[in-house]
């Protein structure tokens, strides 16, 4: 599969309904949950010092060595990983230029998310639940896709959520189109931080 059926979306892509999963979220503390990063540290967003933290959670980026599963693009919400990490790509300077910082997180083992993010060159942290605690203490939305005919695994749904000081202050979800979550995200940071840093205050 050659890379650019990885980045680029289809015109007929499912959009995904908002079936509630994530309406438990706002104003929701993170949850402290150790996290491999592709940097080589473990990180506890619960403790995010910066002033906003951006966190996109997508469900399993493509490779280019490897089949997606079967049935993938007619999944709502399943494709579009890649083409939602490039566009953070994209927008990081925007972002940090708001008090933002961007990462993002699956629950593919850190191997698997260093070689996307490599491929990438993603700027950003990248972070592996591949053991879905993280996921588990904040009942994230997921959903069971089948890998193969003998293999099935718990992927989670696309939202987005934005933090400050470590609270949920607001929830994207669904996310679609996927490669427009990052211009979303700056328009509503751009909008919105600042009233609600007074607020916080």
């Amino acid at each position: 599969m050659a890379v650019s059926t990885l980045t680029d979306l289809p015109d007929d892509l499912p959009e995904p309904i908002d079936d509630g999963g994530a309406k438990h979220l706002l104003d929701m503390p993170l949850a402290s949950a150790p996290l491999a990063s592709v940097r080589g540290e473990i990180i506890d967003l619960s403790i995010h010092t910066d002033a906003w933290l951006v966190l996109y959670i997508y469900p399993m980026t493509g490779r280019p060595d490897r089949a997606l599963p079967k049935g993938w693009e007619a999944i709502p919400g399943a494709r579009g990983c890649t083409p939602q990490s490039c566009a953070f790509r994209d927008h990081v300077t925007e972002l940090q230029a708001l008090d933002a910082t961007v990462v993002g997180l699956s629950v593919q083992d850190i191997e698997y998310q260093a070689e996307m993010a490599e491929r990438l060159h993603i700027p950003y942290d990248v972070v592996s639940d591949a053991n879905r605690r993280f996921g588990e203490l904040m009942n994230l939305p997921t959903k069971t896709v089948e890998m193969s005919p003998t293999e099935e695994a718990v992927l989670y749904k696309r939202l987005t959520l934005i933090a400050h000081a470590g609270v949920i202050r607001h929830v994207m979800y669904p996310v679609f189109p996927p490669d427009q979550n990052a211009p979303d995200v700056v328009r509503w940071l751009s909008q919105n931080a600042r009233e609600l840093e007074k607020l916080i205050e």
